[in-house]
């Protein structure tokens, strides 16, 4: 991939303005307006809870990863936006319910060419841009198909990476045996192991925007540890699976798991060794979490469950942060967060702000992590096709449905999901529950598998578009959708 620096007239003027006020500060005393932070956003793919050292991986370590959090703030109450991969990634990119698009309403995307992330929807990236930032993508998408859909649509400058759910790691074959791997919309054949080959190139756009004075998003989606389970010594399992279907439930080993997460932590240490050189660390925002849960090889301890549940084990997820000119080292935080919180934080530390048309369901987490503000509640809520599965979670107390049995945790206390709270306190659970009922009025209805398959996409997308910027139903919707009452 040619990396440019992306300069452009507005980027331009704007170092300028900076320098002349700069200037101007030197002969009156002023300080000049701090320059915006670059950003780097490393996102792993069904990485568990405690899948890496500084969360109680005992079996092998992360010292990367755990630099990040050393440098700068863990969070202890971290949770993805849905216990699947597109919905969160929708979550992530646009600081909104992934509920509020059709998106956000299935997993996986196979078979559905017309549903994906809409261009004309404000994302992180083309707000960042918009705000003088250069913005690259490398790695996963999963937000939808060409030609409709993709990274340089919605505010990418750049983009290198697989577009769908999962490739094997050396041929780069999908389970439908295409070949998915591109720079930018031009499909290309590299030799290599994904892994090391995502990690080369952040290390080459770092080194590019270096050379500019533009700041700067890199979205570090890595598809590791997600299955096929092959580490970077794996090419003879690589070449016995090619030509057959790559599956999620044949194959890998504890061993090749850890494999594979040792190969991203490597990799995520050269983007932090490249920071170093170009002396860009200071005031480089670095983000390391997963899209959610973790899969069958992962460590969720203390949490039960797993990929695909709406319990603490399917949602929560590690979640640090480092930015050295602006948060303390070393730092652990209570405070509830969520996928969806990163948008409108990363545009209040780039001094700028959301699109008022599509206000964030996400919160700006930027005093809790600058300052000494105390964690303030939250009210989160889930839901999930698979078993009808139904949770929230306000206080320290959670509300769960999955199939016909309900529950209230305390999740604090019992993080192992253990003591049904129902009945003991009823008013708690049935306040919850109403709460759920009032914000699931205000998504979209869920899609149930019989009702997709008895129409055709257009159909579906007459239904099923992006949803009114103000949050409200389509109250001209009538057709048949999956309902089902939490009680």
């Amino acid at each position: 991939m040619r990396w440019r620096s992306g300069v452009t007239r507005r980027t331009l003027l704007r170092s300028t303005a900076l320098g002349t006020a700069a200037l101007a500060a030197g002969s009156v005393g002023v300080h000049a307006e701090p320059k915006p932070p670059n950003i780097i956003f490393i996102l792993a793919d069904d990485l568990g809870y405690a899948d890496v050292s500084c969360y109680g991986r005992r079996d092998f370590t992360t010292p990367n990863i755990d630099r990040i959090a050393a440098q700068g703030l863990r969070f202890l109450q971290g949770y993805a936006n849905s216990p699947v991969c597109s919905a969160s990634r929708l979550a992530l990119i646009t600081g909104r319910y992934q509920y509020r698009l059709r998106l956000g309403l299935e997993e996986p995307l196979v078979g559905h060419p017309e549903v994906g992330l809409p261009p004309e929807h404000p994302t992180l990236p083309s707000l960042l841009k918009k705000a003088g930032y250069g913005t690259t993508l490398i790695g996963k998408w999963h937000l939808g198909a060409l030609p409709k859909f993709g990274p340089l649509k919605s505010g990418y400058d750049h983009f290198f990476g697989i577009r769908g759910e999962a490739v094997d790691y050396f041929s780069h074959v999908t389970s439908r045996q295409q070949h998915d791997l591109w720079d930018q919309d031009v499909e290309v054949h590299q030799v290599g192991y994904l892994t090391d080959q995502l990690g080369a190139h952040a290390v080459d756009a770092v080194n590019s925007y270096a050379k500019s004075d533009q700041p700067f998003l890199i979205s570090l989606h890595f598809n590791a540890p997600h299955w096929p389970w092959e580490g970077p010594g794996d090419e003879s399992e690589s070449k016995r699976l090619a030509g057959t279907a790559l599956r999620d439930f044949d194959g890998g080993t504890q061993k090749t798991y850890q494999n594979m997460i040792e190969a991203m932590d490597s990799q995520i240490g050269r983007v932090l060794g490249v920071l170093d050189a170009n002396g860009m660390t200071e005031n480089t925002i670095v983000i390391f979490t997963s899209d959610n849960g973790g899969e069958r090889f992962s460590d969720t301890w203390p949490f039960t469950g797993k990929k695909h549940d709406l319990l603490e084990g399917g949602l929560r997820i590690p979640m640090m942060i480092a930015w050295p000119a602006r948060i303390a080292p070393g730092r652990t935080s209570d405070q509830v967060a969520i996928t969806m919180d990163w948008l409108p934080t990363l545009l209040a530390a780039a001094g700028t702000a959301p699109d008022p048309s599509y206000p964030p369901d996400g919160m700006n987490l930027l005093p809790a992590l600058t300052g000494n503000a105390a964690a303030f509640d939250r009210k989160l809520f889930w839901r999930h096709k698979g078993k009808w599965q139904r949770a929230a979670r306000i206080g320290d107390y959670k509300f769960l449905k999955i199939l016909d049995n309900t529950f209230l945790f305390n999740v604090v206390e019992d993080p192992l999901e253990r003591a049904n709270l129902k009945e003991h306190y009823k008013d708690v659970y049935d306040r919850i529950v109403a709460d759920w009922q009032a914000w699931n009025a205000s998504m979209l209805p869920e899609i149930a598998e019989s009702f997709t398959n008895s129409f055709t996409g257009d159909e579906l997308a007459d239904h099923y578009g992006a949803q009114k910027p103000s949050g409200a139903p389509d109250p001209t919707l009538t057709l048949p959708v999956a309902t089902q009452s939490v009680r």
